[in-house]
């Protein structure tokens, strides 16, 4: 972690992440922002993928004011009583006065700081267009034509996680479509742009299918694995700007 130590009055941090990534823009399955309000003053921000109770005990001992994440809470499909480890977790950050601020779908849409725009810079991808529900897909070119096989190698490669391939893997790949996380569903939407291939985080059993039928090799690379880069970004934007401690915790994920 650096040694800085400015502190930002909350309400300025919030305001310049609200004009950045615009969440309004947005129909999410969560509110994006600042979910649950901490102390008045930030000097210290730890980051993360997904506001475990992990990340919050890490946070908590480095004597962060505040969490910034991709995936809150508060999701429209849960239940929303405070009860179990729903409470653990918001006790802990009531305890320690800490904020929670998260940006979903507009982390990953954002076309320099986002986890979409984030995975093809460390690739080498060149953006040419967006796909998709809200724009959140994007799609572009490959450095040089390859195949699907050593996309796949060289995703294992920047990720650190073997990806799981569907498909044809001496498929010749010259254009790429790609959504970070569980983005899946999005398959007929990322073939209809005239992608070569598909890349994500997540699979289900249908994609498989999908896959196989159009000739289009499907790669899951991991929900958390792709999604590691976007809240980095931002981080260290916060950290240049304001002059305060960011530090990203990777907290390993499988999935």
């Amino acid at each position: 972690m650096s040694l800085q130590s400015q502190s930002v009055p909350r309400t300025t941090i919030v305001n310049y992440l609200d004009n950045l990534l615009q969440p309004t823009r947005f129909r999410d399955y969560c509110p994006n922002g600042l979910q649950v309000e901490g102390r008045n003053e930030i000097s210290r921000i730890v980051s993360g993928v997904t506001a475990s109770q992990a990340l919050l005990d890490i946070a908590i001992a480095k004597q962060a004011d505040a969490i910034l994440v991709h995936h809150g809470w508060f999701w429209k499909s849960e239940d929303g009583r405070v009860t179990g480890y729903r409470k653990q977790r918001m006790a802990s950050l009531l305890a320690h006065e800490l904020n929670l601020l998260a940006y979903h779908l507009p982390l990953d849409a954002h076309p320099e700081l986002g986890n979409n725009a984030q995975l093809a810079a460390r690739l080498g991808w060149q953006i040419d267009g967006r796909f998709g529900e809200q724009e959140i897909g994007f799609h572009g070119v490959l450095p040089a034509p390859t195949s699907a096989g050593e996309v796949a190698r060289s995703i294992s490669t920047v990720l650190g996680r073997e990806p799981q391939l569907i498909g044809d893997a001496v498929k010749p790949v010259k254009r790429i479509a790609w959504c970070t996380g569980g983005a899946q569903s999005y398959f007929e939407a990322a073939f209809a742009t005239g992608a070569d291939m598909f890349v994500s985080g997540e699979i289900s059993e249908q994609t498989v299918h999908l896959a196989r039928e159009t000739g289009m090799p499907y790669l899951a690379a991991g929900h958390h694995a792709t999604e590691r880069y976007g809240v980095q970004a931002v981080g260290a934007l916060l950290a240049q700007v304001f002059g305060i401690a960011v530090e990203f915790v990777d907290i390993d994920n499988p999935v």
